[in-house]
């Protein structure tokens, strides 16, 4: 869909200036929750690029019908951050104008890259930027970091090969959390959610999760997802860079790799992310997938 309605367009107009133009829409891609527009508008004579994102997902808005809200109040809050994150420009918190909750957001420069020429320096400023979103305290935020995994219900996968370590790593996921230092953290920070000029990462994207909690969390998705794009090997060098550019502020707990990994992968089986084959990743596979779980699984409990 690369048109809006004419009451979307309003609204769009009322949020700028009466007399800006809706010049270009085209749908961004990657999106696999949400439709999400890259407007090209004029205003005064010159042309700027924002980015609307329509909550679409009924399943979503059920269990979180804030959605909108969240966005706008993640996107304030992580202004204080020194990475560029968009800027708020409105939003319709229940979709009253937009007919679905909505985010009116600036664009920044770069694109997803997820095919790096140097992958070391690739992940090493991942790891930079993402300690220094969790430099940031949130005791005021007031969305709080939970679990997308009903774990008491959770299970043995059928699909494993390891049925023994999922037990072990379930009884522990079931068990205590640690008590580690709380921030604020990004909630869904992965190699699609980051841009990138001159390789160098040139914004931080899709602060709908952002919350207050533990950096592993943070630290403990992004880790799944290089173990499922790249391999085991290139989620530990994650780790390790990490740890260097965070330092003693972090506390590392196999509690949250173990949480991120059910978050990601339960109920299963683990499929290939849509999200990845539209910026470009076209060899994976459904079977590489259970592969490198499996194989990401066995690492954080043998070691």
């Amino acid at each position: 869909m690369n048109s809006l309605t004419d009451q979307i367009n309003k609204w769009i107009r009322e949020q700028l200036d009466s007399e800006c133009n809706v010049e270009q829409i085209n749908q961004l891609p990657g999106s696999t929750s949400a439709h999400l527009y890259d407007l090209t508008v004029s205003l005064d004579g010159k042309s700027e690029n924002l980015v609307l994102r329509l909550f679409t997902l009924k399943e979503w808005l059920a269990k979180e019908p804030d959605l909108a809200l969240h966005e706008a109040r993640a996107l304030q809050f992580a202004r204080q951050l020194p990475v560029p994150t968009p800027q708020l420009i409105a939003f319709d918190q229940e979709g009253s104008y937009c007919g679905t909750p909505a985010v009116l957001m600036t664009k920044l420069s770069g694109e997803v890259n997820l095919k790096p020429d140097n992958r070391n320096n690739w992940i090493e400023e991942q790891a930079k930027s993402l300690s220094q979103v969790h430099q940031l305290e949130a005791v005021r935020f007031p969305w709080n970091h939970f679990s997308y995994t009903d774990l008491n219900s959770a299970k043995v996968p059928r699909w494993t090969s390891f049925p023994e370590l999922w037990e072990e790593a379930l009884q522990i996921v079931k068990g205590e959390k640690p008590k580690v230092r709380m921030c604020f953290i990004h909630r869904d920070y992965h190699p699609a959610n980051l841009l990138w000029e001159n390789g160098r990462i040139s914004g931080i994207v899709d602060w709908v999760n952002a919350c207050r909690g533990p950096a592993g969390a943070d630290v403990g998705h992004c880790r799944v997802n290089l173990a499922m794009l790249y391999g085991v090997e290139e989620a530990d060098r994650f780790l390790r860079c990490y740890r260097d550019y965070a330092g003693a502020r972090f506390q590392y707990e196999l509690y949250y790799d173990l949480l991120s990994l059910c978050d990601c992968i339960l109920p299963g089986p683990p499929t290939v992310y849509s999200g990845w084959e539209a910026f470009g990743i076209q060899h994976l596979t459904d079977e590489m997938m259970r592969q490198r779980t499996d194989q990401y699984l066995f690492r954080l409990m043998k070691g």
